[in-house]
């Protein structure tokens, strides 16, 4: 269990603000928190603590009674330390105070203390004590100080016992609430631990030329704090790309947060990124913290980029350079420490030359770019990702396709991409009712009866000798990736001189992909 308490937490539970109340109006004593060296917690900055009656509030604000209520502070903690019962002790001038250790299992986080009071038996040597401490500190104030002893809290020993008790309850509530903090904590790294494996890199459907490529990119970048722009057409996977690169890096613990742009009008896009206050437009019945600050120290993942008006490219791009943005119907400018990742199925860079997305924006997105290739460019990885739909876990039955249907669906180009072809393994798993071979005539008529499935491979529409020059271009092409663009080899295998290969290979512009 963590042993770092959320000392800012406290006064915002009700609890202790209505415990605090009760022992201020019965007793005048403050309550105060203070961490495991000593340190006073959940105080104002710059000051000590807000003491109920004068005479306190003029010690703690003198430079002489600030200093020693800092000693008193340190001294009570390192006091308490060892204490598993709770200790009443006298402060430097003549005050009694209580201390309660916080103690969770065998770690000591700080303590709780009630100060600023005199005890029934021992008051009269505790108002000269202090009458004494007054005069040597501030003897220009000590006589109008001392005129109010009489207003002073004197607790008796009834009264010590009760204000401990409501202590304690104090304590109970800060180790309760730790507690829940720290299971949730442990839950969302195991969560982050878990989302991590489902997301890893190693986890990522693909063994083909341009998967391999964008693998090797990915664990380049993961773990910095780039913009990254992922370009690709609809179903490519781009916001599984986003959370790759979320879980496998440094920000893996703190939050991933989606957004699409293209799902919002301006204005309500603006309150939904930057946050807005109540009344600031209709509806706005509440204060609301937008994206970018709720995302802090995590990731945001800005999809369809490309449908944001001009209007709103400004505010991304202010908030991108600067990390400042400002809530809609405020004046206060607020910081954001978010990795950004962006993901379009536009052209960003025709859109900028026609003047509809900011050239200065599309820069600051594609610090890094990432193009994920679309399915039939990858028909090879076509089996795998069949092969881990169809054997989904929830699913009771297991299923396989038969050839003329694996066929069918390597000659279909996927349009929609690997969101297509889930959704169309789906579909044939139910469908197939309880033959466990899936046919070619349950698939969708879109594909069943692709004329290019008669034909696979083949034009067969338009000119002759383009469909010659296509066919020999794939065929050429197919061998040499294949052959690992040995000429000699494919030259042999076509039936051809290795002169003849070289001139088609130029014919074709077919150059060799250079691995980064």
């Amino acid at each position: 269990m963590s042993t770092q308490l959320r000392w800012d937490e406290f006064d915002q539970m009700h609890v202790i603000k209505r415990l605090k109340e009760l022992v201020g109006r019965w007793w005048q004593v403050q309550i105060n928190f203070t961490d495991k060296t000593g340190f006073l917690q959940g105080v104002e900055k710059g000051k000590f603590f807000k003491p109920l009656h004068e005479i306190a509030r003029e010690i703690a604000a003198s430079e002489k009674g600030f200093a020693d209520s800092i000693k008193d502070a340190r001294q009570t903690t390192v006091d308490s330390m060892g204490l598993k019962t709770p200790k009443v002790f006298r402060c430097t001038s003549g005050f009694s105070a209580v201390t309660v250790p916080i103690k969770v299992g065998s770690n000591y986080l700080g303590c709780v203390y009630g100060d600023g009071f005199l005890l029934e038996e021992s008051k009269a040597e505790q108002k000269a004590l202090i009458q004494n401490y007054l005069e040597r500190t501030m003897p220009e104030k000590a006589s109008e100080l001392i005129a109010q002893f009489d207003a002073l809290p004197s607790l008796t020993k009834r009264d010590v016992e009760y204000l401990t008790e409501l202590i304690k309850l104090v304590v109970d509530e800060i180790i309760q609430l730790h507690s829940s903090l720290s299971k949730q904590k442990k839950q969302i790294e195991q969560l982050s631990g878990e989302l991590g494996e489902r997301f890893g890199f190693s986890n990522m459907i693909g063994k083909s030329a341009p998967m391999q490529e964008m693998y090797r990119l990915l664990e380049r970048v993961a773990d910095t704090d780039s913009t990254v722009l992922v370009q690709g057409e609809n179903g490519t996977g781009k916001e599984l790309i986003a959370k790759a690169l979320h879980y496998n890096s440094k920000r893996k613990k703190k939050k991933f947060l989606i957004v699409n742009c293209g799902a919002f009008n301006e204005n309500l896009l603006e309150s939904e990124l930057f946050g807005h206050l109540k009344g600031s437009f209709t509806g706005a019945n509440r204060d609301k913290k937008g994206l970018f600050q709720a995302a802090d120290n995590g990731t945001l993942f800005l999809d369809e980029i490309g449908e944001t008006s001009p209007a709103m490219q400004v505010k991304l791009l202010r908030v991108l350079q600067e990390g400042t943005f400002t809530p809609v119907g405020s004046t206060d400018v607020l910081k954001s420490n978010v990795r950004v990742l962006a993901a379009t199925n536009r052209d960003l860079i025709d859109m900028v030359k026609q003047g509809t997305f900011r050239e200065d924006l599309f820069y600051r997105l594609n610090v890094i770019n990432l193009t994920v290739p679309p399915l039939r460019d990858r028909k090879e990885d076509i089996p795998l990702l069949v092969d881990h739909f169809i054997q989904d876990p929830n699913r009771a039955k297991k299923y396989t396709l038969s050839k003329d249907c694996m066929s069918k669906i390597l000659n279909h180009d996927w349009p929609g991409n690997v969101r297509e072809l889930e959704n169309e393994v789906e579909r044939l798993t139910v469908l197939s009712g309880q033959d466990s071979e899936i046919p070619a005539d349950l698939l969708s008529p879109r594909i069943r009866d692709n004329i290019k499935n008669q034909f696979p491979g083949l034009r067969v529409n338009g000119k002759l000798k383009d469909a010659v020059d296509q066919l020999e271009m794939e065929m050429i092409k197919e061998g040499l990736e294949r052959c690992g663009w040995n000429k000699s080899k494919l030259a042999k295998e076509l039936g051809i001189s290795r002169a003849g290969l070289i001139m088609k290979v130029e014919k074709f512009k077919l150059e060799r992909r250079k691995s980064s």
